[in-house]
């Protein structure tokens, strides 16, 4: 198993700071920084798992967890609950979206952030819900880059933002996006965490491509353990994420069990290689569920738990 470093000791919970101070403390132990996501559940079950992966992302050392934000506010207060009580234990990231968003309602969700001891908000457009398709259109704010202004503008909490290695989906190429990166550092971002991909190139051609156009903010990775293959390949499809052709191949022709390694390992692979190319730290997409987030970090090394 690779080792880095510094391992997170599974009794000493990562200090309460903001995010970019996390990866510049790790940074000069030569470490990355290892965070996950939640989201919000929908039923008493749901929240029970969500308590429970929490908990165990703790232990095993986990810098920081952010948790996301439906589409005009459609689960908010649900949202707002699960900060209020995670904050107190650990850095939180409370997710922000424009689409549906009034700017009266975006400065109300940012006062509750800080009053629950939230230190970073994430800023992404977001997508309109398929129940109202026109729900963009319809709010206040058009781009993250507004919301990120009226965030600066209104608080003092650090801002994160959404990065995308293998192209926005309305964006003409990537050269378009890192322009727009640089300008939501301009605005006050201080770092950024994309959405899931597959590919280790993507994302040297990100990093590449935001340094050239002045956007220095260190930009987390994010990850989807490939556990469940073909919920992942919906979900790679669903958010414009390409699974390289043999990946997917092998995929598909395995069943079950064997495309759960044959995804574990490639996801864990891919972690290895972008830390050894100077990834500032992963973000490990959890979908409430502890097995395949601690798996995947432990097999790059991130925790001492074992894998498999």
């Amino acid at each position: 198993m690779p080792n880095h470093p510094l391992l997170r000791n599974a009794v000493t919970p990562a200090p309460i700071s903001s995010v970019t101070q996390l990866i510049q403390d790790r940074a000069k132990q030569n470490s990355p920084t290892l965070s996950f996501e939640f989201f919000p559940p929908k039923d008493e079950a749901g929240e029970t798992t969500l308590w429970r992966t929490f908990d165990e992302v703790r232990e095993a050392g986990a810098d920081f967890v952010s948790v996301t934000y439906g589409a005009g506010g459609s689960n908010s207060d649900r949202t707002l609950n699960i900060v209020e009580k995670m904050a107190p234990q650990i850095t939180t990231v409370g997710h922000l979206t424009a689409v549906g968003a009034s700017k009266a309602g975006t400065k109300d969700t940012i006062r509750r952030f800080e009053d629950a001891g939230v230190k970073s908000l994430l800023a992404i457009r977001g997508d309109s819900p398929k129940d109202n398709p026109n729900a963009l259109a319809e709010g206040e704010l058009k781009t993250a880059l507004e919301l990120v202004e009226l965030a600066r503008e209104f608080s003092s909490l650090e801002i994160g933002v959404g990065a995308f290695p293998e192209v926005h989906p309305e964006s003409p190429n990537m050269q378009h996006d890192a322009k727009v990166l640089a300008l939501k550092q301009s605005a006050g971002a201080s770092y950024a965490i994309t959405q899931l991909f597959f590919s280790f190139d993507a994302y040297l051609a990100l990093r590449e491509k935001a340094d050239a156009a002045g956007a220095s903010l260190p930009i987390l990775p994010g990850l989807m353990p490939i556990n469940n293959a073909k919920q992942v390949i919906r979900m790679a499809a669903m958010s414009g994420a390409s699974i390289p052709a043999n990946l997917l191949a092998q995929l598909e022709a395995a069943d079950e069990a064997e495309a759960r390694l044959i995804g574990m390992d490639f996801t864990i692979e891919l972690g290895v290689k972008l830390l050894a190319a100077g990834a500032p730290g992963l973000h490990i997409f959890t979908l409430n569920q502890s097995t395949a987030a601690l798996e995947l970090a432990s097999g790059i090394g991130l925790c001492a738990q074992k894998s498999r």
